[in-house]
Formats: C-alpha cells, structure tokens, sequence
C-alpha cells in the first residue's frame, strides 16, 4: 500500500513527467503543522544570521529608497576567489542560477548527475530540454566514475559536496568531466561546510567550460534573503546576465554578500565546517547503534546532513513528526526511494534528543509499507 506522501509524489511527478516529485524541499517538512518541529530537514545552519550580520543587513534599510548597486558586492565576491569582477554574478540564491543557466545556455543534451538537488533538473525541465540522468548506485557509495557521463553531453551538472548523499567528490574527478564544447556545472552551495574547502572548485580558471554555483543562504542563515552567486568565464557570464531582470538582488542580500566574504566571516564559516565535522561524526555514531534495525548510514559524510537507509523509513518519519521532529523525506531525489531519509546535522544535544526520538520511533515492531 502506498503512503499518502508516496501518492503525492507520484501525481506531482506525473504532471512534470519525471518520475519524481523534483518541485519537494526540505522546506515542506516545517511549514504550517511542522512549524513548531526541530528541523533536521533543512540544511540551513542553525541559529542564524548571527548578530553581527543582522545588524548589518538591517543597516542597509536605510538604503531602500535607492536602487540597488551590486557593483561592490560583486568586486567582493571576486576577491574572495582571486577572480577578476567579470567572472562573477550575484544572484537571487543559488536556484536563480540554476533557472538562469536552463534558459541563457544553448545545449543539445544536458545531463544532470543523480541523486542530486532537484532544481537543475526542474529548470531545465521548465525551460523545454529533453534531460538525460546519470543515476548514481548506492552499491558504489554514490561515488561519480567520469566514463558514465555521455560523450556528447554539452551540459553536465552534479553537486558538491552532494545534496543528499553528502559525498565530496575529489576535484580532479570533476575535472575530467571538462571537454571543449560542453558546460561542467558544479554546485558548491555547501562547500564552505566542508572544513578548508577543499576539493573546491571555485576560483579555477584552468577548466575549460566550468561554472561553479556558491550560496549564502546556507551557512550564514539567509535563506530568506536569497542570496548566492556564479563564477564563470566572462560570456557565459555575460549571457546568464542578460537573462537576468533588472536589479536581481537586493540591497539587503547585497550588504550581506559583502559581509560573509570578508575576512572575520571567512574564518567564521571555517570554525563552523570544523565543528560540524565534529557533529556529524557524533550523529553518526549515534545512528549506528541502530543498525539492528537495518539502518545504514551513507559514509564518508563531508556535508552538513547524512543520508540514511531504514526499512519502513516512510512510516518511522511519521512517528518522528509526532515526537517533535522533521527530517527529509528521501524519494522525491532521482535514484532513492521510500526508504531513504535525509538529516541535517545539528549540535549534540540536539542530536541525543533526536536519537532518543528515533529509539521510540523504533521500538515497535519493524515498520512496513501499509504502517
């Protein structure tokens, strides 16, 4: 028997013709009746903006009378990256890019490495191409091998770290997926949780074709500003701009561009990727004392949220939501299904209450599909 969130999905992916409900977000497990959930479903870091960056984003009020002017905010942006000012453009959060990438951008085949965050797909769905799927296998640790990507693919897109797997992918592996004629998009939303950022690729110019996507609204908690940016070639560039409305970004997301790539927000945004190494270490340990119960833990995790496998796992995210938490439902991602769950890691505490929550969520007898 299907579950009632099963047959949503199904008819929303019916509608689009994917298969999958690529339109779901981790968003729709804590609004309305989930408000007052803890959310292990949004990758959003906990307990932001901090207080120097709502005060300096509400300092920019004062502005609002003017248009906006993102000409300092893109200079600061490049810096960060040691890039010159016209491979960068700001955008409305990472998503714009993604609507402005399926629309600017000539391609024939565009392929969209899976399980992945939904949204490249849905906008080039949206924008009328025809997408083909490189589906990734859980026997292979969702781990990427270059040759499984078509020849002829002149726009490949994949995550990194990935949205959900939590896999990182080396930078060298991305890097053979380069060839003359083809656009390599990588999203690097949840990079600056990744402790040095390593096996980053933003601010390489050395990779024919590359664009690389960065948010904001992540790490800093500004998700309701919508804020992130590109770093491309100059004509690529110059083609997503032209795409763009006028005046995209605001002067608030503006103010707070600046603010998260200064030097003190830098070295903030590190000590945070350090401790939530720690964290999610702490959680998935935590979660391995549920093995008993088939719960496997994809590993090694390098991002801000673990994706799990558990029998019945649409039946125990049920239960967890009247335990008092929210964690993501894994089947809208191509290449997962029902059983899959996706949690954000959060501090200790909040993980020995969600541990506490899982056991009882647990401690009946194993779920099945009609619970």
């Amino acid at each position: 028997m299907r579950t009632e969130e099963a047959a949503e999905a199904e008819e929303a992916a019916e509608a689009e013709g994917t298969g999958h409900d690529l339109r779901h977000h981790g968003d729709a497990e804590v609004r309305d009746d989930g408000a007052a959930l803890v959310d292990l479903a949004v990758n959003v870091r906990a307990g932001t903006p901090p207080d120097w960056l709502r005060q300096r984003v509400a300092a920019s009020l004062a502005d609002l009378a003017a248009y906006p002017d993102g000409r300092a905010a893109r200079a600061a942006v490049a810096a960060r990256h040691g890039l010159p000012a016209r491979r960068v453009l700001l955008t409305a959060g990472a998503a714009e890019a993604f609507v402005l990438l399926a629309r600017a951008l000539k391609v024939r085949r565009p392929v969209v490495v899976h399980p992945q965050f939904t949204e490249p797909e849905a906008a080039l769905r949206d924008a009328g191409h025809s997408v083909d799927r490189v589906v990734l296998r859980e026997a292979d640790g969702f781990r990427l091998d270059p040759g499984l990507v078509p020849e002829d693919a002149d726009l490949v897109v994949v995550g990194n770290p990935t949205n959900p797997t939590s896999v990182l992918y080396p930078a060298d592996v991305l890097a053979q997926l380069a060839r003359p004629g083809r656009v390599l998009v990588v999203d690097e939303a949840f990079m600056d949780a990744v402790p040095g950022e390593r096996e980053a690729l933003a601010g390489r110019t050395d990779v024919p074709g590359l664009v690389v996507l960065r948010s904001l609204t992540k790490t800093w908690g500004l998700a309701g500003l919508r804020i992130g940016y590109v770093l491309a070639a100059p004509e690529v560039i110059d083609a997503l701009e032209r795409a763009q409305p006028l005046w995209p970004v605001s002067t608030p997301a503006l103010t707070a561009a600046r603010a998260c790539v200064e030097p003190r927000a830098l070295a903030e945004a590190e000590a945070w990727a350090r401790r939530v190494a720690d964290d999610r270490a702490y959680l998935v340990a935590g979660l391995k004392r549920f093995a008993d119960r088939g719960l496997s833990v994809v590993e090694p995790a390098e991002g801000p949220f673990v994706l799990v496998r558990l029998p019945g796992a649409a039946a125990v995210r049920r239960r967890l939501r009247g335990l008092g938490y929210a964690v993501r439902r894994g089947d809208t991602f191509p290449g997962l299904g029902e059983e899959w769950l996706r949690l954000a890691v959060r501090d200790r505490g909040t993980t020995d209450g969600f541990l506490r929550a899982l056991a009882d969520a647990l401690a009946v007898d194993p779920p099945g599909p009609a619970d």
